[in-house]
């Protein structure tokens, strides 16, 4: 289970949504449908030997909300919290396809969060489930380099409530999620670029399109022994701008946002399982282009705070060894 467990440490696919300041026309969506920093809980583009395996992700995050048209009471920011956890299966049947090793992931995220005065929203439930029916992973001969790539899809099975169904911690409509992931793994170092997008589509239920946004992950961990440590650091930002309905009367919200954060990773393998804790502070964030509530007065928030992660996973099966061949006896009568 050595190479095992920091190969999995969630193979950067656990997934918990996180509740933030409203960033689209639409109030109740965060902006974004997983939380920034999940994968950098020692994943990587490896892939770890045939077997079923599991993993529990918990996060908390406390933020303020920040931004030209970011709200207040009496000059106090408002608050921002989350709490979650996530329990996911990821498969490796050891099948092999155009030179690459295959696995698939699925992952059942749980939220409660809360934001304070003047919006005053406290959600809590299941969140939408994470499927990546189809992950490849290439090795680069003995250099060290592997490149893995993926889809995911978050299907619209978390709690919804409300007019417009953002009511509470699901979304109404899907989430196709591409990836790109970049690694360097020898000698104990993990080097990973973890670079995915989420492209959504309508609201089932107003019609209204949240735009795309980017995420990169990026990890630079050394092992020595069964510790990991090393920096861990990501961004996430809208590229596009989110698309109107009518049940909007045409009204966007342009809102776009860039943040950035970085933290330190300290891992343990304890052979059976493997626990990864890292934190990220969220040392800029910026949001700008919202709609004017007066003109000339942009109405753009986003969240800045710190993040924490706790990552534990261990193997649940692996297929039987195979038996040792039969030998002929030296002699015989």
């Amino acid at each position: 289970m050595k190479d095992t467990n920091t190969s999995i440490a969630i193979i950067g696919l656990s997934v918990i949504a996180s509740c933030g300041p409203v960033k689209a026309f639409e109030s109740g969506y965060t902006g974004w449908q997983q939380k920034a920093g999940l994968t950098l809980g020692g994943g990587s583009a490896g892939v770890p030997p045939p077997g079923l395996y599991m993993f529990n992700q918990f996060i908390t995050y406390q933020a303020k909300i920040v931004g030209p048209g970011a709200p207040n009471v009496g000059g106090a920011q408002t608050s921002a919290h989350a709490a979650g956890e996530a329990s996911g299966l990821l498969w490796v049947p050891g099948w092999q396809f155009l030179g690459a090793t295959y696995d698939a992931v699925i992952v059942q995220p749980w939220m409660m969060s809360d934001v304070g005065s003047p919006i005053n929203k406290n959600p809590s439930g299941m969140h939408n489930t994470y499927i990546v029916p189809a992950e490849l992973s290439w090795k680069l001969g003995n250099s060290g380099l592997f490149v893995k790539a993926g889809l995911g899809v978050y299907v619209p099975t978390g709690d919804i409530s409300g007019p417009s169904g953002l009511g509470n911690i699901g979304s109404p409509w899907y989430t196709f999620q591409p990836e790109l992931v970049i690694s360097y793994l020898k000698d104990g170092w993990n080097l990973t670029a973890n670079l995915f997008r989420e492209f959504n589509t309508k609201n089932t239920i107003t019609g209204y399109t949240s735009g795309n946004v980017m995420h990169a992950e990026f990890t630079a961990t050394k092992r020595i022994g069964k510790w990991t440590f090393g920096p861990v650091a990501y961004y996430i930002g809208q590229v596009t701008d989110d698309k109107s309905s009518d049940f909007y009367h045409g009204a966007v919200n342009v809102n776009r946002y860039n943040i950035w954060a970085a933290g330190p990773l300290l891992a343990y393998d304890f052979g059976p399982a493997a626990l990864t804790v890292y934190g990220l502070k969220e040392f800029s964030a910026n949001a700008s282009g919202g709609t004017p509530r007066v003109p000339g007065i942009d109405s753009a928030s986003i969240s800045k705070g710190f993040s924490v992660f706790a990552n534990i996973s261990y193997r649940l099966w692996a297929p039987d060894e195979p038996s040792p061949p039969l030998t002929k006896p030296m002699f015989a009568k």
